[in-house]
């Protein structure tokens, strides 16, 4: 039953077939049997090869509605960002799920960080593969005055140095401020001369879409907006907004044209 399922799910589609092969069958069966849609197969297929997830991964992102997720929100980029590093939308996400945490609802800023820190392993695998942890609390030294970064991290596909600052409340454009002090620092006393402009990622608790639009919209530096999330999402919520969304897509398209014969009108 199940290999007749696999082969009516991915008939007519070769080009999945390296990626079929390069997962275990346990990620394959789970990824087919939890998905409802051949994109969506696809959006997962694509994403467990690229990271290399193990089936536990795998689950997880299923279950966290990453595809519903992806395509009822991109991440917020600010335009000098999507100018110095064009790939850096498939690098991020619009919400990361740090539900391994498991923080009280009235966690603190130290409660977040310290748990990211101790949970270091998961937190990589959330961010994907290509980022590499560096430091925690970083040091920056300006005109003889000491700072911290949160966190900072390097990118290899985007080739850059990527700064995390936390906020455990919702979006303030005044936050951008500070992150961008921080990726000057970068970008003058810690970049190598060969790597990209320098990225920092604002991970607050909540944020609104359009304060967060006008915020990056004239941004100077390479910087993005994102969530955290402590908690699963409703997915089952998620997939019914996606499928309105859908729904929508289609209206807006209008109805097919028929093709009128070679005379232009019944005769």
């Amino acid at each position: 039953m199940r290999w007749s399922r696999f082969f009516e799910a991915y008939r007519g589609q070769p080009r999945l077939s390296t990626l079929l092969r390069e997962l275990p069958w346990s990620s394959n069966l789970h990824i087919l049997t939890k998905t409802k849609r051949s994109d969506e197969r696809e959006f997962y297929l694509r994403l467990a090869t690229r990271n290399r997830w193990p089936v536990r991964e795998v689950a997880r992102q299923i279950d966290g509605a990453l595809f519903e997720r992806a395509a009822l929100a991109r991440p917020k980029l600010s335009t000098a960002l999507r100018a110095s590093h064009p790939r850096a939308e498939q690098e991020f996400k619009d919400a990361y799920l740090v539900e391994f945490l498991e923080l009280p609802d009235s966690h603190s800023e130290s409660d977040l960080h310290r748990g990211l820190v101790r949970n270091l392993g998961r937190f990589l695998t959330e961010l994907g593969r290509d980022f590499c942890f560096i430091g925690s609390e970083y040091p920056i030294q300006v005109s003889g005055k000491d700072f911290a970064l949160d966190l900072l991290f390097f990118n290899r596909a985007l080739n850059c140095l990527v700064a995390i600052e936390l906020k455990i409340d919702e979006f303030k454009p005044e936050y951008l401020g500070k992150l961008e002090f921080y990726l000057e620092a970068l970008d003058r006393d810690v970049r190598k001369t060969h790597e990209g402009p320098s990225i920092g990622l604002l991970l607050c608790a909540t944020k609104d879409s359009e304060v967060v639009e006008y915020a990056l919209s004239r941004a100077m530096s390479a910087t993005l907006v994102a969530e955290y999330r402590t908690r699963l999402p409703e997915k089952r919520l998620l997939e019914a907004k996606l499928h309105e969304f859908y729904q929508r897509a289609i209206e807006d398209a209008g109805p097919m044209t028929k093709p009128r014969g070679k005379g232009g009108r019944k005769g």
